[in-house]
This record gives structure tokens, C-alpha cells and sequence, in this order.
């Protein structure tokens, strides 16, 4: 396995939130190697690249709908410009792409996380789980507490994302900023994409449309509490 972390080159905020995540897997004594890779931005040409991937934004930037072919609920996010939010989930269907293609394991890494232990990988990758979020969802993710408690409260070390809201609202792993994808588990995010369009990538990878989307009880990573690139 091998880890790819999502950078803005040149963009100092995220350069320094790199260094950050550079020096917990040296201080961690990750198992794995590490690689930058560049992030798509909104200075990119968005157009392009979704034609180029033959592939679709859908969804909303201001009014929830629901997305009559999954049924679930698409609420938007706050962003601050369309076109970040799009690139963010273009790097991550990028990821899916190299993993299927080159049909080797990858771990994804936003470049705000930071380890905080050794990521003992083996037996997550032996499991029947195709997506595995690794990240502490306190800082991470929408109902943050609500969400630390679920785990905590189910017993299982290795175990599905909780259901934290309604079930027509997507929910999945904590903040997608951690998460080990199988070259099984990229292509059942590809063929999402093909069937619903491009979504937010912490959207469409929910326990409602990827059934072996699981997270750990034992987390190996956290956020560095940085504001949102993407968000306002």
C-alpha cells in the first residue's frame, strides 16, 4: 500500500499543512511510503477535465433536492466558489482512477490530516471491507460528537459508518481526509460517478450507495483544524 496526499502546489497554507502531515508519518514510523499529489484547483479548467473523465457534476449550490435515481437527500454545501468544490472532488476521482488502474491499495489523505499512530495496515486490508476511514471524527465531520459516541458505543474495532441523520441524508466516513481504497472499492466509486454524476466526494461515499464502507474504532488520524479551502 501506499499513501498519496492531496496538495495545492504552491499554495503556502497547504505546503504548510503538508509539512505537518510529512513530519507525523516520519514521527509515527508509517509502514508505508508517501507521495505528494497535486490537487486539482479551481484555477484549473474544470470544464476540461470533467469532459475529459466523461463525467458530470450533479449536484445542487443552492436549494436541497432530491436525487430521484438514489433517493437520497443532496443538501449544499457552503462553498465559497462552485469551482473548489468541484476540483476537491475531481482529486479524489483522480485517486480512484490510479487505484483501479494500477489495482493496488492506496491511502488517501487530505493534506490537513496528521497521524497520530502507526497505521498497522495488513489486517484492514485483509478484511471484507473495500473503503476504510481511519480518521477521529471530533473537528471532522458535521455532528461531530453525535458521530464519536455511535462508534464508541458499537464494539466492533473495524465497523460501519453510524447513522447520525435521517436515512435519506448521505452519510459515510469522517471528513474523507483519511481512508484506505481497495481497487475494488475505487471502482464501485467510479461506477457511482458514472451512474449519479459527480457529487462532493464525502456525499457520494456514504453507507447508503457503497455497502462495504466501513471505519476504524481505533483511530490513526486526525485534522489539523485548518480552515476549509473549499468551504466559507
Amino acid at each position: 500500500m501506499k499513501a498519496f496526499a492531496i496538495v495545492m502546489w504552491g499554495h503556502e497554507g497547504s505546503e504548510k499543512a503538508f509539512d505537518q502531515l510529512w513530519h507525523s508519518w516520519k514521527l509515527t514510523e508509517q509502514p508505508f511510503p508517501m507521495k505528494r499529489f497535486a490537487a486539482i484547483t479551481g484555477d484549473d479548467d474544470i470544464d476540461a477535465l470533467l469532459k475529459s473523465h466523461k463525467i458530470k457534476w450533479n449536484y445542487p449550490w443552492e436549494r436541497s433536492e432530491i436525487d430521484l435515481a438514489s433517493g437520497l437527500v443532496k443538501n449544499p454545501y457552503p462553498t465559497a466558489n462552485p469551482r473548489t468544490r468541484i476540483a476537491c472532488a475531481l482529486s479524489h476521482y483522480k485517486l480512484w482512477v490510479k487505484c483501479y488502474k494500477e489495482n493496488e491499495p492506496i491511502l488517501v489523505l487530505e493534506h490537513d490530516a496528521i497521524f497520530t499512530k502507526t497505521l498497522n495496515h495488513p489486517h484492514l486490508l485483509d478484511s471484507k471491507y473495500d473503503i476504510i476511514g481511519i480518521n477521529d471524527p471530533r473537528g471532522a465531520t458535521r455532528r461531530a460528537r453525535d458521530y464519536f459516541i455511535a462508534v464508541e458505543r458499537n464494539k466492533d474495532g473495524l465497523q460501519r459508518p453510524p447513522v447520525i441523520d435521517d436515512m435519506s441524508v448521505p452519510q459515510g466516513i469522517a471528513g474523507n481526509s483519511a481512508y484506505i481504497i481497495k481497487p475494488s472499492g475505487a471502482k464501485k466509486m467510479l461506477d457511482l460517478v458514472d451512474e449519479y454524476g459527480l457529487w462532493p466526494n464525502d456525499a457520494i461515499m456514504c453507507r447508503q450507495l457503497v455497502p462495504t464502507l466501513a471505519i476504524t474504532k481505533q483511530y490513526y488520524t486526525k485534522v489539523q483544524g485548518l480552515a476549509s479551502t473549499t468551504s466559507l
